[in-house]
């Protein structure tokens, strides 16, 4: 089969470029891809971010960034017989939609799939009949969810042999057996990098992660996460279930990607890659035994408890990790309690300790919003986050929450009217100007607390932001928006079509 895979745009929000406007490489539309081929099938992709990245569009609240859907369309090759589009993350959902109801209208005997991001906390579940309503309106005919990848095998075989029964568990969601997903991640072709425009996202300077090379790549050594937190959409698109590659395994896709492009930053974005300490500690002497010159990073975060010691943070520091993120989310029992988040702060005070003894920069995350958060819960926060800076925590991240299908707390919310709506700044909260200020303010403090306790880190990170070579998010971040921001301006390209009815009925309004 001729099998098209595409990547949407990237969505920003007009008040909003620090939040919003994160680079995420698709590694599971790139996964998938390499899927396809790995079984003889014609594969091409379109990255319309990644193809014109500075390209810009205005349509209401959003900026989008690369290719409009009549240049996707122009390239898709008249004999495709499947288009797979990249649901990659909420943000840019209004793009997702629009990609696909344009590929429909233009070549409407195509069959256009939805691929589900399993492997994100920013992504959606298309469990959630909201979401998958907006894109069967729009005109999709089949759903990929959890691993993708090996759905998509299953489904090409169907459509091949005119399976009907097998295919209309494609077509609705919930006929997907749940546990349909593949038992050893080891045996998966590496993702087809080569198909996408690699040179394009390393010439940005930024991503999720740090950049501090001229080259990275991101990397997926396992897939889900075991914790049931209920702001979270993880537990839905993976059942709370977490499988591993080995050690070999990883490290040989490291040293590929090495030879192959000179990569020597790796961003690991597993969901929870640490939860085996004894696989963390076998990657780090597969990498030191075959003496590999690389920096990596857990970019999306990792459960602390799972690092086990000091003696774990030091082999991962020896094996070349620079960069470690995790997640308190809260100061307040109360609220971990009402989460479902199991956090050990003693033991998240030794790990970062021990961080910085061996040089390797920390991250905490917190979520703000929460309900039921009171001020006092706020205060709770307020006191962690200054407990950790004077521990030595390099940076923090403030994320006001917001209501991801497929979590527990989703039907807990009202007011937005799109998906790209539920970002970290959702402004449509009746409370995002008290979050919103608190949030301000905590940062302003935290900085102050940084430079009382750790005034020589600062200083570092101020010479990082101006050397491009980026340690930390918070040293990256306001380079991204400064970049955003002068793209927006001066690299807009004029919209030759209005918005269409259909397309402003494309969205999702709470009941």
């Amino acid at each position: 089969m001729n099998i098209l895979f595409v990547n949407p745009n990237l969505l920003v929000q007009e008040n909003d470029p620090f939040t919003t406007g994160i680079i995420y490489m698709p590694m599971g539309l790139a996964y998938a891809a390499a899927a396809a081929r790995s079984q003889g099938h014609q594969v091409t992709v379109i990255d319309a971010f990644a193809q014109k990245p500075k390209q810009v569009r205005k349509r209401g609240a959003f900026y989008y960034f690369g290719l409009t859907e009549d240049e996707i369309t122009d390239q898709i090759p008249t004999d495709s017989d499947l288009v797979v589009v990249y649901a990659i993350n909420l943000t840019n959902h209004n793009s997702t939609v629009s990609i696909i109801q344009t590929i429909k209208h233009k070549f409407p005997e195509i069959s256009v799939a939805v691929l589900e991001n399993s492997q994100a906390v920013t992504a959606y579940s298309l469990h959630s009949s909201a979401v998958l309503t907006v894109f069967q309106k729009a005109g999709a005919d089949y759903f990929l969810i959890n691993d993708g990848d090996y759905k998509l095998l299953n489904l090409i075989k169907a459509i091949e042999d005119h399976d009907v029964i097998n295919l209309e568990a494609y077509c609705l969601v919930k006929k997907q057996a749940k546990t349909e997903t593949i038992a050893n991640l080891d045996a998966l072709p590496f993702p087809a990098w080569d198909l996408f425009p690699l040179e394009n996202y390393w010439g940005l300077r930024f991503a999720h992660g740090p950049v501090a090379s001229q080259k990275y790549l991101p990397l997926l050594t396992s897939r889900g996460c075991p914790y049931p937190c209920r702001f979270c959409v993880v537990p839905t698109t993976n059942n709370q279930k977490w499988r591993a590659r080995s050690a070999k395994n990883v490290v040989d896709e490291i040293e590929y990607w090495q030879k192959t492009y000179g990569v020597n930053e790796f961003h690991w974005e597993d969901l929870d890659p640490t939860v085996s300490d004894k696989r963390t500690g076998e990657i780090c002497e597969e990498i030191i035994n075959r003496g590999l010159n690389i920096s990596w990073k857990l970019v999306s975060g990792t459960k602390v408890e799972t690092m086990k010691s000091e003696a774990t943070i030091s082999k991962m520091a020896k094996a070349g990790c620079k960069y470690i993120s995790i997640s308190p989310e809260t100061g307040s029992a109360r609220l971990l309690k009402a989460m479902n988040k199991p956090f050990d702060l003693t033991h998240a005070v030794k790990i970062v300790g021990q961080m910085q003894k061996v040089g390797i920069k920390s991250q905490a995350c917190f979520v703000l919003g929460y309900p039921t958060e009171t001020q006092d819960d706020r205060q709770l926060t307020w006191n962690l986050v200054k407990d950790l800076t004077r521990k030595g925590i390099d940076e923090i991240a403030l994320f006001i929450i917001t209501p991801v299908p497929g979590s527990a707390i989703y039907e807990e919310f009202k007011g937005f009217s799109s998906l790209s709506q539920l970002n970290f700044s959702p402004t449509w909260r009746k409370d995002y100007v008290q979050l919103s200020r608190f949030r301000l303010t905590l940062y302003k403090k935290f900085l102050l607390w940084k430079i009382g306790y750790h005034p020589f880190k600062v200083i570092k990170q101020s010479l990082n932001f101006v050397l491009r070579r980026f340690e930390t998010k918070m040293e990256m971040v306001p380079y991204r928006a400064l970049m955003l921001k002068w793209w927006m301006k001066f690299c807009i390209k004029d919209e030759q079509t209005v918005v269409s009815p259909q397309q402003k009925r494309l969205v999702v309004t709470k009941p």
